[in-house]
């Protein structure tokens, strides 16, 4: 199935509690959802940033 930004804040929310639970403080991740399932990188970064602002884990994303 592919996501929707529903699915992608859910994803990311439980990635952001797995982090501050487990001390990770940096990611490093593609453009997630974009490319062949179809999301907009402007829609997902947005989501990205709201869901990880108040945290001190780094985001570095990278393009292949």
């Amino acid at each position: 199935h592919k996501p929707t930004y529903e699915t992608m804040r859910k994803s990311l929310e439980a990635m952001r509690a797995h982090c501050l639970h487990n001390g990770v403080t940096d990611i490093s991740m593609p453009r997630i959802g974009c490319g062949l399932d179809g999301l907009e990188w402007e829609k997902v970064s947005a989501i990205l940033g709201e869901v990880f602002e108040n945290t001190d884990i780094k985001i570095t994303v990278y393009s292949l």
